[in-house]
């Protein structure tokens, strides 16, 4: 994989993030715009939510109605086709609806889906009653789906105590139609100095990304970089493996070079991949 963020002019790859709004910046739409920035792709997005929140909490919610989310995506799709998209929080049944016929009318392929359930603080971010539509009409839509281990066990309702357990998950979710599945292991109460991600494939193979488990509590929006700039990467034209490779990267060095604000769970450094490597090339 070329990590070189060199601007291929002949090509400007995009991608859509249809989630909700953090007004803290630290995750949700405006995480994921930053990512896409960062990565050197066009970002557009659609909006499903409307969040007031911060680094203590998240306090209110405000859901968008699903003809106003579908009205976004048409404006989107009719005129600037996304070589991405990825989902994030998603509120209810009616917006996951509209959400996955517009994906599938506008053959949108490179969908990753990040099954936003439930924000840091513990506020609920999807009603339990929309579960059943994410499962029978979104996730067989999917390219890749990235849940941590809680939104893993919701989905596929059994329990994750090992990593044998996540990798029949991930199987469980790929039969329900997914083509790819990352079960990310920031959640692993089992591996206190490491996390490992796990990603399968619809062709039953398996891989491992281990990393040194970074001790902080500023990882507000973790989930929501992940899965951008994984979705950056396909749209860039990498595969899965390479574009987990790359999110893999993006997100750690976001919370290895944390930025250190807000009273709470601070959000992570969106700048921190990019500088490293302008640093690399500078050195080199």
């Amino acid at each position: 994989m070329n990590d070189s963020l060199i601007e291929d002019r002949a090509k400007i790859c995009k991608a859509l993030t249809i989630a909700g709004s953090d007004s803290g910046g630290g995750a949700g739409i405006q995480a994921d715009l930053k990512t896409f920035q960062e990565l050197g792709v066009y970002g557009m997005s659609a909006v499903t939510a409307v969040t007031a929140q911060n680094t203590l909490g998240v306090h209110a919610i405000y859901p968008m109605t699903a003809e106003a989310v579908a009205s976004q995506l048409d404006a989107v799709g009719t005129d600037l086709t996304p070589d991405a998209v990825k989902t994030g929080m998603l509120a209810n049944a009616a917006i996951i609806e509209a959400v996955a016929d517009r994906a599938a009318a506008f053959g949108w392929r490179n969908l990753v889906i990040d099954p936003v359930m439930i924000a840091k603080g513990g506020s609920e971010l999807l009603r339990r009653e929309a579960l059943r539509m994410l499962q029978d009409r979104l996730i067989p839509l999917a390219r890749v789906i990235t849940p941590n281990i809680p939104e893993a066990e919701t989905l596929t309702g059994m329990a994750i105590r090992t990593l044998a357990d996540r990798e029949e998950a991930a199987k469980r979710l790929v039969q329900m139609g997914a083509d790819c599945v990352v079960v990310k292991g920031g959640h692993d109460e089992a591996t206190r100095d490491v996390t490992i991600d796990l990603l399968y494939d619809a062709g039953g193979e398996f891989r491992c990304w281990e990393s040194p488990r970074v001790d902080t509590r500023h990882t507000h929006g973790t989930g929501c970089t992940y899965s951008a700039a994984l979705a950056a990467g396909l749209a860039r034209g990498l595969d899965v493996r390479d574009a987990t490779d790359l999110a893999k990267a993006f997100i750690r060095a976001a919370i290895e070079d944390g930025l250190d604000i807000g009273k709470g769970h601070g959000p992570t450094n969106h700048f921190a991949y990019g500088r490293r490597l302008r640093d690399s090339e500078r050195r080199g």
